[in-house]
């Protein structure tokens, strides 16, 4: 499907991969906004799409909105110096206007109060949006504004100040209303706490190699990059801070080493974690990373990341017929979306504009495009602080993440009763698949099946990770736990091993203390007919039989979907399961069968000899060790 944005046609001499230049991404930026503002109040405040409301409310949504247009019209207008030829920011400044005049009204043009986070506290997120897109543009509308104006924006956007965050990113709000609120001379001992705080807790949640936790626990996703580390580099950017520059930068520096790998051969984001439908927002680290100079990629390498992300999005519909973003991945994919996410929620896809503050002249969009990380060599990436493991192959561009340490379960957050996060909870996710909704049997999963009622994997017990010549390994375990009304099963524990080479998975499970009675199954890679990969699922050890199961609504990236299945009829006491398993882009790949020429097994680990040069991989636990190497 061809995008509908009004684009200029392909630049394939500086850009062989994409054709985009810099050109495109200012005609995309101006088509994105020219499209949501058709949906404007009268007065400007509030950009009311249409779809179904948020759990916030139609009011919120407008004022999201107004606020993450905002964003892509400030870099856009910022980028190019103050040149704003569609005169965008004279439609923000009367929005301002207007929304800020009786905010909390219920009227055509007010908007909402800020408030503390569980008291439909959505305006905070959207208050840093404003704030960014009024530091962007100072110059040319926040300077001209009446001062009484600017003293209702004020005020205003002190709500976020006041009132409470949710516990992880939203911190960074308030930071940058500060920041905004510093930069124009009208900084306080509120702004300064807020920004002090804010970083105490970044600070806190940073576990190396370039990723936090967004807040405490273990979640681990997209946000690193689109929130965590974008907020305080560009603050410190926009500010010409060298002290904050030289703290941060080289985390995000970090985060980029590894990170470039998350994008396949196609352009598409690895698909993982919540709000998804944010879609191209997952490259604005690459971008903030090229725009600061805090980055491992070359300029070349980071304009194929961005350009391929975006690109890959508006070829496959993202934007719809009308030019909106819908809120899915390709186009509407309801289980994509969060109960937060409402008909503007995509919008914060504009973060990715960041880049076009890289100015006409700037490496970024001069340097000839070179590949992308995962369209080079075969490459594995093990992340110990995360608990990842990721695995990219040359011949069809597909990129592989095994999650033994993401969960997203707060730490007061109980397990029992509570059903899994799709968008975490799988032990595999790619940038060719998606995981399967809720209400169909679950992907890349072991289920625990007691009575007929299946166990979901919440907290998820990181227990390290590693990689060698290529090849990578990582493991963890986690307490099957049931839906609510079901039995609790004390001592049962799934001890969890992935090592992978090349575009084989070997997958080894240690399932202790299951009750009498209990059978296992283990499902491999969801696929679709409108998808040109191939999964399968090979028995090792200890499953009795495979099958093939059906997933009617489908993922992101088909309508409906099958998937490999093992199932263990007898799984009651301890006992070692081991499978082959591999997503593959290959036209006519080779069967599992012939991958692995031998395997041993016992209570305590298991050993599987490679087929292709005999080299062996060994798994023991108690205590856990992954060792590989010749035979």
């Amino acid at each position: 499907m061809s995008s509908p944005l009004e684009l200029p046609g392909d630049d394939r001499a500086l850009s062989p991969y994409t054709g985009y230049t810099r050109v495109h991404w200012e005609a995309a930026a101006d088509s994105l906004l020219r499209a949501a503002w058709r949906w404007a109040t009268p007065g400007s405040a509030l950009l009311d799409l249409p779809g179904r409301p948020s759990r916030s409310g139609v009011r919120s949504d407008g004022l999201e909105g107004y606020a993450r247009t905002f964003l892509a019209a400030g870099f856009r207008v910022a980028g190019a110096g103050g040149k704003d030829p569609y005169g965008w920011l004279d439609r923000y400044a009367a929005g301002l206007d207007a929304g800020t005049r009786t905010p909390g009204r219920d009227d055509t043009e007010s908007w909402p109060l800020i408030r503390d986070h569980w008291v439909a506290g959505q305006p905070m997120v959207e208050s840093a949006s404003v704030a960014l897109g009024l530091r962007l543009t100072r110059p040319w509308l926040w300077d001209r504004l009446e001062p009484a104006v600017q003293d209702r924006a004020e005020e205003w956007l002190r709500g976020a100040l006041r009132h409470t965050p949710a516990p992880n990113n939203w911190y960074l709000f308030p930071y940058t209303v500060a920041g905004f609120l510093e930069s124009v001379g009208r900084g306080d001992r509120q702004t300064a706490r807020a920004r002090e705080r804010a970083l105490e807790l970044l600070d806190s949640w940073y576990l190396g190699d370039g990723w936090y936790t967004d807040g405490e626990g273990r979640a681990f996703d997209h946000y690193n990059g689109w929130a965590l580390h974008l907020y305080p580099m560009l603050d410190a950017h926009l500010g010409g801070d060298d002290e904050l520059s030289a703290r941060y930068g080289p985390r995000l520096a970090a985060h980029l080493e590894n990170f470039g790998l998350f994008f396949g051969g196609d352009g598409a984001p690895m698909h993982f974690g919540r709000s998804l439908t944010y879609r191209f927002a997952a490259g604005a680290a690459v971008a903030l990373g090229a725009v600061t100079g805090h980055s491992p990629l070359t300029p070349g390498t980071s304009r194929r990341v961005i350009s391929g992300a975006l690109r890959y999005f508006l070829d496959r519909g993202a934007s719809g017929r009308d030019g909106l973003l819908s809120l899915g991945w390709h186009g509407p994919y309801e289980p994509t979306t969060q109960v937060y996410s409402g008909p503007s929620s995509p919008y914060w896809a504009s973060k990715a504009f960041v880049a076009l503050l890289a100015p006409t002249d700037h490496a970024l969009w001069n340097a000839t495009e070179e590949a992308a990380p995962s369209e080079g060599p075969d490459r594995v990436v093990a992340l110990p602080g995360p608990g990842l493991l990721v695995h990219s192959t040359q011949e069809d561009g597909i990129v592989r993440l095994h999650n033994h340490g993401s969960d997203h379960v707060r730490p007061h957050e109980g397990e029992a009763g509570i059903s899994d996060d799709p968008h975490y909870a799988r032990q595999a996710y790619s940038t060719r698949t998606g995981p399967t909704s809720a209400q169909n049997l679950a992907d890349n999963h072991v289920s625990v099946d007691v009575d007929g009622v299946f166990s979901t994997r919440r907290r998820i017990r990181p227990l390290g990770a590693g990689q060698g010549d290529g090849w990578g390994w990582a493991a963890s375990s986690h307490r099957p736990v049931f839906p609510k009304g079901a039995p609790l099963v004390p001592g049962l524990r799934v001890e969890s091993v992935t090592v992978v080479r090349g575009r084989y998975e070997l997958r080894v499970h240690r399932v202790v203390g299951a009750p009498d009675g209990a059978r296992l199954w283990h499902t491999g890679w969801a696929t679709g007919p409108e998808e040109q990969v191939t999964s399968a699922l090979r028995p090792l050890h200890g499953w009795d039989a495979v099958d093939e199961v059906r997933a009617p609504q489908g993922t992101a990236f088909t309508r409906w979907a099958v998937m490999p299945r093992l199932t263990a009829q007898d799984a009651a006491g301890t006992h070692v399961y081991a499978s082959l398993a591999t997503l593959t882009g290959q036209s006519d790949p080779a069967p599992l069968e012939e991958a692995v020429s031998e395997v041993t097994a016992t209570a305590t680990g298991c050993e599987v000899c490679w087929a292709e040069d005999g080299s062996r991989t060994r798994i023991t636990f108690d205590p856990l060790a992954v060792e590989h190497g010749e035979a």
